[in-house]
Parts: structure tokens; C-alpha cells; sequence
């Protein structure tokens, strides 16, 4: 099998693993620059092109497709659809989950459980948003955030009311949720492959950081999950027709609820904490799914 992966920097963790697996395997995989690819959009014979020379066919293509180049990035990879080729992630499942509110909306339609979610445009609303959110402390997100950067923790209502205020001054979308304190700045992230949770991890933030994130000084372990966690995780990945996603949990007292889900899951922190031999569970699933043609988008929302 030949694969194509849509990457910005080979040698990073997670890309090399790919990579690794993918050769043990059998298969050839070939790192592909998301940027410096450009397509010939023309009737009945989509191409793309790549240092000057056309790309070959490949079976599958597995997207890797950093958030500041999300745009670019789902471009290239419908265009890698429209050829025929099989990808490990379709591009409108990958563009919902980016939208943070896009992909609230579509879980909470579902029955996911989430925690207590208000946006609003006005910050004239400000008033309310607070009074539907539970009242401080909250957690205000930019939508356009990405590896805990652009969350900010509110401990009162005065503190919240300014931040809303000045990130709608500045014309910047947010979200306000409820803070869940008794998660103790613990979160869990579960790694949805082919619809199975394969590894999952605990998450705890560096010292006096509510956030979890790995990226921000948080350390992982792993985690065995409740049976309600996994099929919350389970859920989560399908209602945003997800092949391979990590799902991000907080343990609420009235049961689990998703923060994200994340379409190009690292894998480092997960493999280290658990041992679990994640790329190898993401080729597999490609060798039973790759075939030409199968790229129709099966999605809602």
C-alpha cells in the first residue's frame, strides 16, 4: 500500500511513528509538505502537484494538518478525495472538529456529554452569559485556541465580565463553560481508532495550571476508563464522523464530559504513558479500509 501523509514537519514524533509503522508493515509512506502542494482543479482529472511534479496515486492519505494551516489543508486533502484516495480522516469531519462551537453543537445534538456551554456575538449579553453559565468560576475559550493556549480561568463574576468584555472589544469569539472543579485539573484522553478506544491516559496540569494540556507542562499516566467513559469517547468520534481522533474528558460528578475532540491527536504523550502501540493500531485500520473510491463523506452536521 502506498500512503501519503500531509505534514508540515517529519520529524516530529507522532509523523516518525507513522512512518515506522507504516514500513514495518510493508507499506512505503511518503511525508508530504501540506503547504507546497498546489492542484490543477479541472473537470473529471483532479491533480495535485508537489516540487514541481505531479503526485502518483496513492491508496490512502493520512492528514496531519497543523491548526493555523486548517483552511490550506482541508483544501489539499479534498483534493486527495476527489482523486479517489482513501483518507484516515474525511476532510468535513476534520473542519467540524475544528470548530469548537461547530463541534459542540453537533455533540450535544447527539446526547454527548458536555459541560454547560454559552456564545454569544454582543457583549452587551455579557450579563446573561454569566447567569446561563452557572455564575464564576468559568472557563472562557477562544474558539480559534489549540494546546491549552487562548483558555482563561475566571474565579469571579467581575474577573469574567472583563475578560468577555475584552476579548469581544477586540472582535474575538468565545466560549464560557462551566468550570468543572472537582476534575482537580485532571482530564482524561481517550485514542478512538476505528471505532474501539485503544489507549487511554490521565492528564494532570503543571503546578497551579487548571489546564492539562501536555504542551503546557502537564504529565500523563495511564488510565483504565469506565465503561460510561468509553462510550462517551466512542460516541464523541462517531457524531463527528471521526476514523481516529483523541477524545478529552473531565470526570464531573454527574458523569463524564467531552472538552474536544481532536482530529490529530499526538502521540507521544500517549504511547510513553501507556506503552500501547497506537501507530501500528492506525495502519491496520487502513489496511482494512483503503480502497479507491471510498471517500463519499458519511457525516452529519
Amino acid at each position: 500500500m502506498k500512503i501519503a501523509m500531509l505534514a508540515r514537519n517529519p520529524n516530529l514524533y507522532s509523523h516518525k511513528r507513522l512512518q515506522e509503522a507504516a514500513e514495518e508493515r510493508g507499506h512505503t509512506l511518503d511525508i508530504i509538505n501540506t503547504l507546497r502542494c498546489y492542484m490543477n482543479i479541472a473537470s473529471r482529472r483532479p491533480e495535485i502537484y508537489y516540487n514541481g511534479e505531479k503526485l502518483p496515486l496513492y491508496d490512502a492519505v493520512i492528514p496531519r494538518i497543523g491548526a493555523s494551516v486548517t483552511f490550506y489543508g482541508l483544501a489539499v486533502l479534498r483534493q486527495f478525495e476527489m482523486m479517489g484516495v482513501y483518507p484516515l480522516n474525511e476532510s468535513v469531519a476534520i473542519g467540524r472538529s475544528r470548530d469548537k462551537l461547530r463541534s459542540m453543537q453537533i455533540l450535544a445534538r447527539d446526547g454527548v456529554g458536555l459541560p454547560v456551554t454559552t456564545f454569544a456575538h454582543d457583549p452587551k449579553q455579557t450579563k446573561e452569559i454569566l447567569k446561563l453559565s452557572g455564575g464564576a468560576p468559568l472557563v472562557i475559550k477562544l474558539l480559534e485556541g489549540t494546546q491549552g493556549i487562548g483558555v482563561v480561568l475566571a474565579d469571579t463574576d467581575r474577573s469574567a465580565k472583563s475578560v468577555i468584555e475584552a476579548f469581544r472589544g477586540a472582535g474575538v469569539n468565545i466560549l464560557v463553560q462551566e468550570f468543572i472543579k472537582e476534575s482537580n485539573g485532571t482530564d482524561i484522553r481517550a485514542l478512538v481508532v476505528g471505532g474501539k478506544v485503544v489507549a487511554a491516559m490521565q492528564r494532570k496540569g503543571a503546578e497551579g495550571d487548571f489546564r492539562s494540556n501536555l504542551h503546557q507542562g502537564g504529565t500523563a499516566h495511564a488510565v483504565k476508563i469506565r465503561p460510561e467513559e468509553r462510550s462517551t469517547a466512542i460516541r464523541a468520534a462517531k457524531a463527528m464522523g471521526l476514523n481516529v481522533c483523541g477524545v478529552d474528558m473531565l470526570r464531573a460528578n454527574h458523569g463524564p464530559v467531552v472538552m474536544e475532540v481532536n482530529s490529530s491527536p499526538g502521540l507521544e504523550g500517549i504511547e510513553t504513558a501507556t506503552g500501547i502501540d497506537v501507530a501500528g493500531q492506525i495502519i491496520e485500520l487502513l489496511e482494512k479500509k483503503a480502497q479507491p473510491g471510498k471517500t463519499k463523506t458519511k457525516g452529519k452536521g
